[in-house]
């Protein structure tokens, strides 16, 4: 998930450089971020960027709290691979193509994927907290 994370930070000065010295915008464009003015396709990987640094946050704290107490197995690291190869798919989806339909049941099944993570995470430790 870090790597994926850390190659869409690398597609973000990729495409603004490019961007500017197609003279589709200009430095100042990104005084504050994106100025209307940054094309679609160049604010694109940063958006994809923020939804790596949103949810998947949650997803690195039960990855933790699984290894802390004691509870990896099978199912959590497959859970687990699975979170990242969706994430993946969405973001591949949403950096090529971005077809909305396709990165909405992408997003929303790796969403499912991880309350499941969070499900089990929650039975294990749930009986040894009482």
């Amino acid at each position: 998930m870090a790597f994926l994370t850390f190659l869409v930070l690398v597609l973000i000065p990729m495409r603004r450089f490019r961007a500017v010295f197609r003279k589709e915008v200009g430095p100042d464009d990104f005084a504050l971020g994106e100025s209307a003015a940054v094309p679609g396709h160049v604010a694109l990987a940063n958006r994809n960027y923020m939804n790596l640094l949103e949810l998947p946050v949650l997803f690195y704290v039960v990855c933790g709290a699984l290894f802390v107490t004691g509870n990896v197995d099978g199912l959590a690291v497959g859970l687990a691979w699975a979170y990242v190869a969706v994430r993946a798919l969405h973001s591949l989806v949403h950096l090529t193509y971005n077809r909305v339909i396709h990165r909405l049941a992408l997003f929303a099944a790796s969403n499912v994927v991880l309350v499941m993570l969070w499900t089990v995470f929650a039975i294990r430790v749930w009986p040894s907290a009482a």
